[in-house]
């Protein structure tokens, strides 16, 4: 039976394997195996249809880490937990990163971050910032691979670009996962950021 839930999930479905410029209502109802028509019954249009798919995306993000006593450990969990959303709907950002915050699940995910921002000591305005560069941390590194940029060899970088292949070959040494260590060492430094900020 058609209902906007069943519909948001198409829409999901939809946009991890068309991409975010296959989500249209003709695509999305030929999905559901009816009219496009039929949709406006339930979403008045694709802006609606976003918040939707936004709400459905973001109650895949656990806030429970949020609560841990230790907020250095409760928010690497929930920033790891974040991102592992967006790795599995990469193709979602494009939508919803640019566009008003409206869906009661964004609004509720944001407000227990806040809030946990401040329970560890951060005032309002150095919360919002905390906020904001953990939402840059976490979107940019799922977006894009650092990795993925370099297809050739290390030693074919090696005459024109020796620190470049330096470091890939390095790396390599450390085996897989750069673009993880990447995002670790990132959060590490935002964390380490923010307790400086909350000793002061």
């Amino acid at each position: 039976m058609l209902s906007r839930q069943a519909i948001a999930e198409a829409a999901l479905d939809v946009v991890d394997t068309a991409g975010p410029d296959g989500l249209t209502m003709r695509a999305l109802a030929d999905r559901l195996g009816v009219k496009a028509a039929s949709l406006y019954n339930h979403v008045s249009g694709k802006d609606d249809l976003l918040d939707d798919l936004a709400a459905l995306v973001n109650a895949e993000i656990d806030l429970a880490p949020l609560d841990d006593p230790d907020w250095r450990r409760g928010l690497a969990r929930y920033a790891h937990g974040y991102r592992a959303v967006f790795l599995r709907h990469p193709n979602t950002i494009a939508l919803l990163a640019r566009r008003r915050v409206e869906a009661d699940r964004q609004l509720l995910t944001y407000d227990a971050l806040l809030a946990a921002l401040g329970r560890a000591g951060l005032d309002p305005a150095d919360a919002a910032e905390a906020a904001a560069a953990l939402d840059y941390l976490v979107l940019g590194s799922a977006l894009e691979t650092f990795t993925a940029g370099f297809t050739r060899g290390a030693a074919e970088y090696r005459p024109r670009h020796p620190a470049l292949a330096g470091a890939l070959e390095a790396s390599a040494a450390r085996g897989p996962g750069l673009d993880d260590r990447g995002f670790d060492l990132a959060l590490r430094l935002l964390l380490d950021g923010l307790a400086a900020r909350t000793a002061r």
